[in-house]
């Protein structure tokens, strides 16, 4: 593919060492030569660094650079790329990319580095969007997910299943095609179903480990629950370090949830602490709990607290019905004081003298099944959009199945197969569809 040159300020815009400002197509070192005082890039060698100057257009210095050359196909973009390493301030940065776009070089628009080397073939759509979650990893484990995608390993996933399916829609057409081929294998249902069933299983695994990965790289949403003054803002406030809620004696102090992350044993928890869940007649209050039960609607994880110091009370009993159905631990707070509850299944813990968080932790991973992770439990999908192609592919399978065991046509089943095997080309980008790539790539940060 031809595209027009472009330019972009690579790093974060402000005072640093050095800012990169990249330029990528095929007039980039033409162009960049043409402001650039030094060894005639057109004639440098690739993935070469060369020190000079940019220039004004009165031929006066504009600044100090590096400039590395990456000459096509050998370059993130499979284009020729510039990246003109200057002084780190904003305003000379700004000044250099001028300059650049002086030249007739457009400015680029956000990912459309990613887009390219995605268009031009340099990588899939899968290790496209693995180069963003890598740069919005939140934990270590997220960063090895997102390496993964981009070694290719979690694209082979998809790219194994295709072949099995291209495989088996190639003998049915043989079949249906070539019927007077003695030697071709008769695609009968005795051979199509158990295969089919075998694919079925393999996106089942793939979808299982695949919302592990998910909640490595997206975050675990963690509703901190609780009948007032029980220590739920204090818990947040232990986990974080820092005082985010308010904690005070007075019941119903948290009128709002209250959201914030806090890594714990290589994984994110998108924690929100509620208000109080109890009957009340205070208005704003009202408005709280009603937000509480809707954030434990949509959570994946529950830390459920009770107070060690005093007896059951109603309202916890009917906070331990509510959660029953939800991945919960329960935890007794306020360890310090005289213990005075009998529960058996408590993590117990004292928000005061931050006693008992190493027992928390194990258990959150071990409820989660995070726990004891191998290099295999990272090379999963782990986005919304892959896991949604993986369904679609798995239900086009089952209708192959319901197709067998409602004694239809073999012609038909080769339509479900190849749905099925254009779905997982989704999940790659096999086809491009415009629409899908600028919403994907918008969310690129310019320069990438």
């Amino acid at each position: 593919m031809n595209f027009d040159t472009i330019a972009a300020i690579a790093t974060p815009l402000g005072t640093a060492g050095i800012s990169v400002i990249r330029v990528s197509g095929d007039e980039a070192i033409k162009k960049v030569n043409q402001i650039f005082k030094g060894p005639n890039l057109n004639k440098v060698k690739t993935h070469t660094i060369t020190y000079g100057h940019i220039l004004n257009n009165d031929k006066t210095i504009l600044d100090e650079v590096m400039v590395s050359i990456f000459k096509g196909p050998k370059s993130f973009t499979k284009e020729d790329v510039v990246e003109i390493s200057t002084h780190g301030g904003i305003l000379i940065t700004e000044q250099v990319l001028e300059r650049v776009l002086e030249t007739k070089i457009r400015l680029a628009e956000p990912g459309e580095f990613s887009k390219r080397a995605y268009l031009n073939g340099r990588i899939d759509l899968v290790q496209a969007e693995a180069i963003m979650d890598l740069i919005h990893a939140t934990n270590l484990n997220a960063i090895k997910v997102a390496n993964q995608a981009l070694s290719k390993k979690t694209s082979s996933l998809v790219t194994n299943l295709k072949e099995k399916l291209l495989n088996l829609i190639a003998k049915i057409e043989v079949n249906i095609d070539y019927p007077e081929y003695d030697d071709a294998v008769v695609m009968s249902k005795e051979i199509i179903y158990p295969e089919t069933l075998s694919l079925i299983d393999e996106l089942n695994d793939i979808l299982k480990h695949s919302n592990k990965t998910r909640l490595i790289n997206e975050g675990v949403k963690t509703v901190i629950i609780g009948r007032p003054n029980v220590g739920k803002s204090s818990l947040l406030n232990a986990l974080l370090d820092e005082e985010r809620a308010i904690v005070t004696d007075t019941p119903g102090t948290t009128r709002d949830t209250i959201n914030a992350k806090v890594n714990l044993g290589g994984i994110t928890l998108e924690l929100i602490d509620t208000a109080g869940i109890r009957e009340t007649l205070d208005e704003i209050e009202k408005i709280g709990v009603k937000r509480s039960i809707k954030a434990l609607s949509n959570s994946e994880l529950v830390l459920l607290v009770l107070d060690l110091s005093e007896n059951l009370t109603n309202e916890d009993l009917e906070l331990i019905e509510l959660t029953n159905n939800y991945p919960r631990i329960i935890i007794g707070n306020k360890s310090d004081l005289p213990k005075v509850l009998d529960y058996e299944t408590l993590v117990n813990i004292s928000t005061i003298e931050k006693m008992g968080f190493n027992d928390l932790e194990r258990e959150i991973l071990k409820k989660l099944k995070l726990d004891n992770l191998t290099n295999k439990d990272f090379n999963y999908f782990s986005n919304a959009r892959h896991m949604q192609k993986l369904k679609e592919a798995k239900e086009a399978l089952e209708n192959v199945i319901t197709s067998i065991n409602n004694d239809m046509p073999i012609d038909i089943y080769a339509i479900d197969l190849t749905r099925a095997w254009n779905l997982l080309g989704d999940i790659l980008g096999d086809h491009h569809y415009g629409d899908l790539l600028n919403e994907l790539f918008s969310k690129f940060c310019l320069g990438k």
